[in-house]
């Protein structure tokens, strides 16, 4: 299959001080995909296209849908032929071996995620605490964003998508993927690891870039993530979900400078050094 065409070029309108010209101008892609568990209508998201497999696999992973089934297949379908969805539906294969999936009500967009607080409460009983792990130094952590911003190709040419980003303690990026909603990036990542056979990610970092919202924290925890670094700010509920989970959760990375948000305190000798958690 030929690759899948991520951006679109049109003739737009630029304006300065000099005046107005015509010019063209690189836009994002975004198409609605539909996500199936054996055969059966998990979600529609709307989404970059490529990397859509593991879109599908992490996705399914995040949400408790697989439920300890193995994936044993990934591909596009439809009634037909998947030229004929323009492969805009992909079917994740446990053999039957996963439940039978709830779908979620309507869409999810680009923008948002999971809505009421008892789905939200249904996720977090299903994971347990992270395992205590060795602490990332903070000076890595502050790195991640000029780390990452290296391989944000499509972030270079629009301007338009998140990224999200795998992290080792001592800062080697280990895989990047983009895309115009910030959860689909994460589950991008956490897809590819998952058929990599790379999950639970103990004491690997998951770097984003925008705000940390509820459901970021909880995809990191599912994955078994036991950092998670982001441009922006974390929401209240956010950073309440971390520390339940003992996750690492560090926001408002900008150069030398960033806040951590759990654990709730760190020690004096911690604060440059690690994330390691104080009295």
């Amino acid at each position: 299959m030929a690759p899948r065409r991520r951006t679109d070029t049109h003739l737009v309108t630029r304006v300065d001080r000099a005046g107005a010209k015509r010019a063209p101008d690189e836009l994002i892609v975004e198409e609605p995909m539909t996500i199936q568990l054996d055969g059966h209508r998990v979600a529609t998201t709307m989404r970059t296209p490529g990397h859509d497999y593991e879109l599908a696999a992490g996705f399914c992973h995040t949400d408790g849908l697989l439920a300890g089934a193995h994936i044993i297949g990934v591909r596009y379908c439809a009634d037909g032929a998947a030229s004929d969805s323009e492969f805009n539906v992909v079917t994740v294969e446990t053999g039957g071996r996963a439940p039978v999936p709830t779908p979620r009500l309507g869409n999810t967009t680009s923008s948002c995620g999971l809505c009421g607080n008892e789905a939200i409460d249904q996720l977090c009983d299903l994971l347990a605490p992270l395992p205590a792990t060795a602490p990332i130094a903070l000076s890595v952590v502050a790195g991640m964003p000029d780390a990452v911003l290296g391989s944000q190709g499509l972030f270079g040419s629009t301007g338009a998508v998140h990224a999200a980003a795998a992290f080792t303690a001592d800062g080697e990026v280990l895989l990047t993927r983009e895309d115009v909603g910030r959860h689909n990036a994460v589950d991008k990542v956490v897809g590819r690891m998952l058929l990599d056979g790379r999950l639970p990610a103990t004491g690997i970092g998951l770097f984003v870039s925008g705000r940390a919202s509820f459901e970021l924290v909880q995809k990191a925890w599912a994955a078994g993530f036991s950092t998670l670094v982001a441009v922006s700010a974390p929401t209240s509920l956010a950073v309440q979900t971390a520390r339940r989970a003992g996750l690492h959760l560090v926001g408002f990375v900008r150069g030398d400078r960033l806040n951590v948000y759990a654990p709730e305190r760190i020690t004096d000798d911690a604060r440059w050094g690690s994330l390691a958690g104080g009295p």
